[in-house]
């Protein structure tokens, strides 16, 4: 067994180990082989020689993540472990845009900047994956980006109108008025980005638009930023509509998780039948995020992972 005794100098340790070593503990179990004594600014390693110089180069992984993004949370730390650190830390410039009083919107995992960096090859990209990892989000920060850049002349956001366990019907009100709520995520994502004067303008004058998908039939989307979002519970037929809306110079987005369907048994999913049917076209992305992308609580991501232990049983 060796020994290797390492010194932390110039960073945060609460950073580095989080609070209570909450983040030093995740480490621990990460890496079982090895014994991890920390005394100050002192790190003592027990192990063997292979698995020491593999634990200093995650180590010092996490210290430039640090440096580079100013935190490193579990999420990241796991992905650090299992991945390529160097993909992970190639991009230096994450900020998406500036959004309401100078907030910083930034692609915050690997699968988000890929979302990114294969927009910027393909105008097509489908991006899969569970709640809370930010496909929605990051999809209308790139939309904006390039409204803001005049990369495109208007953003159409669109969500096939299927309740998931609710009626619409219920709801009072005119169309917009039952859409709304059911569009809520959209419209988060846009409040953090644009001043909300300055986003009615733009609802208003059909900048941006907010629709349902049935609504998308018969037009040719030109020059425009669209994004499907909860493509999951799409039919074949609407799917196929939707993607053939696309015109000349525009962007498409498709989101959604395979494991929310909504959908009457009876019908197959227009997101699942698209990604089998079209892997095959070069100039379209496929990205699949998970648990190891989502930003949202701690919990979100150990209760995604126990519904996808139950399925796999």
């Amino acid at each position: 067994m060796s020994e290797k005794l390492i010194t932390l100098s110039n960073i945060e340790l609460v950073k580095l180990f989080g609070t209570n070593n909450h983040k030093l503990d995740k480490i621990r179990v990460l890496f079982p082989q090895i014994k991890i004594v920390s005394r100050g600014e002192k790190l003592k390693l027990l192990g063997s020689t292979d698995q020491i110089k593999y634990f200093e180069q995650k180590l010092t992984a996490f210290i430039k993540h640090i440096n580079h993004y100013n935190s490193l949370t579990l999420s990241q730390i796991e992905r650090l472990v299992e991945g390529d650190e160097n993909e992970i830390l190639k991009t230096k410039d994450d900020v998406i845009l500036h959004g309401q009083n100078g907030k910083i919107i930034k692609a915050r995992t690997a699968n988000q900047r890929k979302m990114v960096a294969e927009l910027e090859k393909n105008d097509m990209l489908f991006a899969i994956g569970p709640a809370g990892t930010g496909k929605t989000y990051t999809a209308v920060a790139i939309a904006v980006k390039a409204l803001k850049d005049r990369e495109i002349k208007r953003i159409i956001l669109t969500r096939p109108a299927v309740e998931a366990g609710e009626n619409l019907g219920f709801l009072p009100g005119d169309l917009k008025e039952k859409l709304d709520p059911y569009m809520q995520p959209i419209y988060d994502a846009l409040f953090d980005m644009i001043h909300i004067e300055k986003l009615n303008e733009y609802i208003e004058n059909g900048t941006i638009q907010i629709a349902p998908l049935a609504f998308m039939r018969g037009r040719t989307l030109d020059k425009a930023f669209v994004i499907l979002d909860e493509g999951q519970n799409t039919t074949e037929q609407q799917m196929k509509m939707f993607l053939t809306r696309m015109g000349k110079s525009a962007k498409f987005i498709i989101t959604g998780d395979e494991s929310q369907i909504d959908l009457p048994r009876n019908q197959k999913s227009g997101l699942i039948h698209a990604k089998n049917t079209l892997k095959n076209i070069k100039d379209i992305s496929f990205i699949t995020l998970d648990g190891k992308d989502v930003i949202r609580h701690k919990l979100v991501k150990d209760i995604i992972k126990a519904y996808k232990n139950e399925n796999n049983d």
